[in-house]
């Protein structure tokens, strides 16, 4: 484990799939410029991720984004996306080609699923993160992974 790591254990186990309890947030510089919300979470490249309990995480995504975490979710489940797999990012799925322009993610909301063979696919791999991105261009898109494969999100959703 790196220093960074050990500085922020929390982003850590819940992109192992280690805190299904929590949610975590990512909310873009360009999007969110309050420089109190480094105090809640870390500051990452572009803007600033926090892991907290679900009820505080949907309660705070609500504040920042104006929007319900659950009301998001469902509206971004209509389009496959890539969310990073550090939360932190993104590809929109109407970005054409390799031309990012106006499409930068503005905040994702992510919680994890614990494994549950009964479901099949993935889930039946082990825990699944559920991810949730929206567009600087009005699109919302998910993304979903186990997170042994987080070098690779994206290739699971057909499964």
């Amino acid at each position: 484990m790196t220093a960074d790591e050990s500085e922020f254990p929390a982003r850590e186990e819940f992109l192992a799939g280690d805190r299904p309890d929590d949610v975590a947030l990512f909310l873009a510089d360009s999007y969110v410029s309050d420089d109190r919300l480094a105090e809640f979470g870390e500051d990452v490249d572009g803007g600033v991720l926090i892991v907290v309990d679900g009820e505080r995480g949907r309660s705070a995504f609500q504040a920042a984004t104006g929007t319900g975490a659950m009301q998001f979710a469902k509206s971004a489940m209509e389009h496959e996306g890539i969310v990073d797999a550090d939360l932190a990012g993104g590809t929109c799925p109407e970005t054409p080609g390799d031309d990012a322009g106006d499409h930068e993610v503005q905040f994702v909301f992510a919680f994890t699923e614990e494994q549950n063979e009964d479901v099949g696919g993935i889930y039946a791999e082990g825990d699944v993160v559920h991810a949730y991105a929206q567009c600087s261009c009005g699109v919302a898109y998910s993304d979903r992974w186990n997170p042994g494969d987080a070098g690779d999100p994206g290739t699971d959703l057909e499964a």
